[in-house]
């Protein structure tokens, strides 16, 4: 199958070629149809729903003992003065006003 990414403008995006069983793609072409999307909508937005869930759920990451102890330091520190994120937080949110 080949799709096309297009964005809002209409224009033509890069191609994904991907291979699936019978079965499975009869079951992305259920799923998409039920929720008034064409095959390649459908799979573009599952892929890019799960790319972001990936993405975003990155909370383990090594470090060496060194750098371990200056990371937790970092952390452990108290915060240094910064002007202009004490005013934004001193002022009221727009949905506030």
């Amino acid at each position: 199958m080949r799709t096309t990414d297009r964005g809002e403008r209409g224009t033509r995006g890069v191609t994904i070629n991907l291979r699936a069983d019978h079965t499975k793609r009869a079951m992305i072409d259920r799923a998409a149809e039920r929720v008034g999307k064409n095959r390649s909508e459908f799979m573009l937005e599952a892929a890019c729903r799960q790319a972001t869930e990936v993405l975003l759920d990155q909370r383990l990451f090594l470090l060496d003992e060194k750098a371990y102890k200056r990371f937790t330091d970092a952390l452990d520190a108290p915060p240094s003065e910064n002007k202009r994120l004490k005013r934004l937080m001193m002022s009221k949110a727009p949905w506030e006003s």
